[in-house]
């Protein structure tokens, strides 16, 4: 039975984060959240959208289907790390959770409920602006994602040193599979970028966070 909160469906994706920038503009203050995130809320939201519009009308259009793909991996990212950050500490009542359009998590303990393995991976040049990511489960011989889980939490961004939290990253997606490839533009080549990554189960409970690698951008 699939417990993960977020919709698969892009069409569900986008109704969900409309959900949350219509609730956080009066509820946020009180759930901690700022205007500067749900701004940026905002405008993933609205890419993501105008991607996707694109997407469909490019009728298959690789590039404007990686496109897509890129803006709602952004978007998707935000709510997962803005949901666990804000709508969990202090815990919200279940009219809460209904006003921004989810089921309130089920507090009966049940199988998932901690995440014990850990990430470990490798980075590698795939093509020009391109890095490549390779993970697997920390002291496993196989490259299969634990059984139970949406995959791994990828968040990455340029720095000179690795920020003190991995949550301080600019960027982040789900990667359902391993190699993961991480596109840059022109202006970041050269430039040094750092990653961690950590196991998330289907219930969008998130493990202990890897070690920070770096690459320099191809």
């Amino acid at each position: 039975m699939r417990t993960d909160w977020m919709p698969r469906k892009r069409e569900e994706q986008l109704a969900l984060a409309r959900k949350w920038l219509e609730t956080l503009p009066e509820r946020g203050t009180e759930w901690e959240v700022s205007p500067t995130e749900i701004a940026e809320l905002g405008v993933l939201t609205a890419s993501a959208e105008e991607a996707m519009r694109r997407a469909e009308a490019g009728d298959g259009n690789r590039t404007l289907n990686a496109q897509a793909r890129e803006a709602f991996n952004a978007l998707v990212g935000f709510m997962r790390i803005m949901r666990r950050r804000r709508f969990t500490t202090p815990p919200l009542i279940d009219s809460d959770w209904t006003s921004l359009g989810m089921r309130p998590p089920d507090t009966i303990r049940t199988p998932h409920v901690v995440v014990n393995e850990e990430v470990d991976f490798v980075i590698g040049l795939r093509g020009i602006r391109e890095l490549e990511v390779d993970f697997w489960i920390s002291g496993s011989s196989h490259k299969a994602k634990p059984s139970g889980y949406d995959g791994a939490v990828i968040v990455w961004g340029e720095r000179a040193l690795p920020p003190e939290h991995p949550e301080d990253f600019v960027h982040h997606t789900m990667a359902s599979r391993t190699p993961h490839l991480l596109q840059f533009d022109e202006a970041e080549r050269g430039k040094t970028v750092w990653v961690a990554l950590a196991w998330q189960n289907e219930r969008g409970i998130l493990g202990r966070w890897s070690e920070y690698k770096s690459a320099v951008v191809p």
